[in-house]
Order: structure tokens, then sequence, then C-alpha cells
């Protein structure tokens, strides 16, 4: 559920270059996610573990996450009986 989510996320990155040829990375509609790096590939590394805490702080705050592609991440509030 997770990697499939960071995956369509990541599908959606749009990468500009920035001062002195480093880069900033965002995920349109993902407001906050925000990434730098020399490259594009440190950039989209940083951008993962940008976009991960980002999902941690939403399920932790319960703010519903906006799904991608048809992905979504949904987590019920109330932890199920094991039985």
């Amino acid at each position: 559920m997770f990697s499939e989510y960071i995956q369509a996320a990541l599908s959606r990155a749009e990468y500009e270059p920035i001062e002195e040829g480093d880069f900033c990375a965002t995920i349109s509609g993902l407001r906050g996610v925000i990434a730098t790096g020399e490259t594009i590939e440190e950039c989209r590394k940083d951008l993962i573990e940008v976009l991960e805490g980002w999902i941690a702080l939403r399920l932790r705050l319960g703010m519903a996450i906006p799904p991608i592609a048809g992905k979504t991440i949904d987590v019920s509030a109330e932890p199920e009986a094991v039985v």
C-alpha cells in the first residue's frame, strides 16, 4: 500500500533547476512535500524521505491523505480486534 502510493506520487514529481546547479522537486496536490538536492538523483532520494515523513505525520495527526492515480492510504483510527 505505502510503496504503491509513493511510486504513484513520484510519477507526478516535478523537478526544477534552482540556484548553483541544485534541483528542487515538488509533487502536485501534496502541499508541503518539497525536496532539494545537488543532482536529480539526490533530489529524488530526498523527495522519498520527505514524502514518507509527510505520510507518517498525516497518519499520526489523523489527517486524510489525498489519493493519487487511484492509490490511497486509508488507516482506521480504531485498531481492529485480533481474533
